[in-house]
């Protein structure tokens, strides 16, 4: 399961590996009070694409499509956060006002189509070889 967290609220046990996929760190959180995994800043968005969307509600789509492109363009990035979400519960921390149009959203449905899509391949593979 794949889990999103405001970088504010605290960790519990059922969050399982944390990992901040925000390019800056969250304003106003020192690095040692933030229980994580990983810093995973390679996964956010560019710079500009971050600057472009603005977390404006109107983009949202759009800004999806550009960043699942980016995302595309650099899957080494995102591979570990895949793997672990394989392996057990993940929890995407993001530090966005926002709940509902983030780039850590974005990501985990990103996560979740490429997870759905790796089973339906080993169940395909299964089902050939059978």
């Amino acid at each position: 399961m794949i889990r999103l967290k405001r970088a504010y609220e605290s960790a519990t046990p059922d969050d399982g590996a944390r990992f901040l996929v925000d390019r800056l760190w969250p304003r106003g959180i020192k690095k040692e009070a933030l229980p994580l995994r990983a810093w995973m800043k390679e996964v956010a968005p560019s710079d500009s694409l971050r600057r472009w969307f603005g977390h404006d509600p109107k983009k949202w789509k759009e800004f999806r499509r550009r960043y699942f492109a980016e995302l595309d363009a650099n899957a080494a990035a995102f591979a570990p956060l895949l793997e672990a979400a394989r392996q057990g519960d993940v929890t995407l921390v993001y530090s966005a006002h926002d709940a509902e149009h983030n780039d850590a959203v974005a990501l985990r449905d990103y996560l979740e189509a490429k997870m759905k899509k790796g089973r339906r391949r080993s169940a395909a593979g299964r089902t050939k070889g059978a």
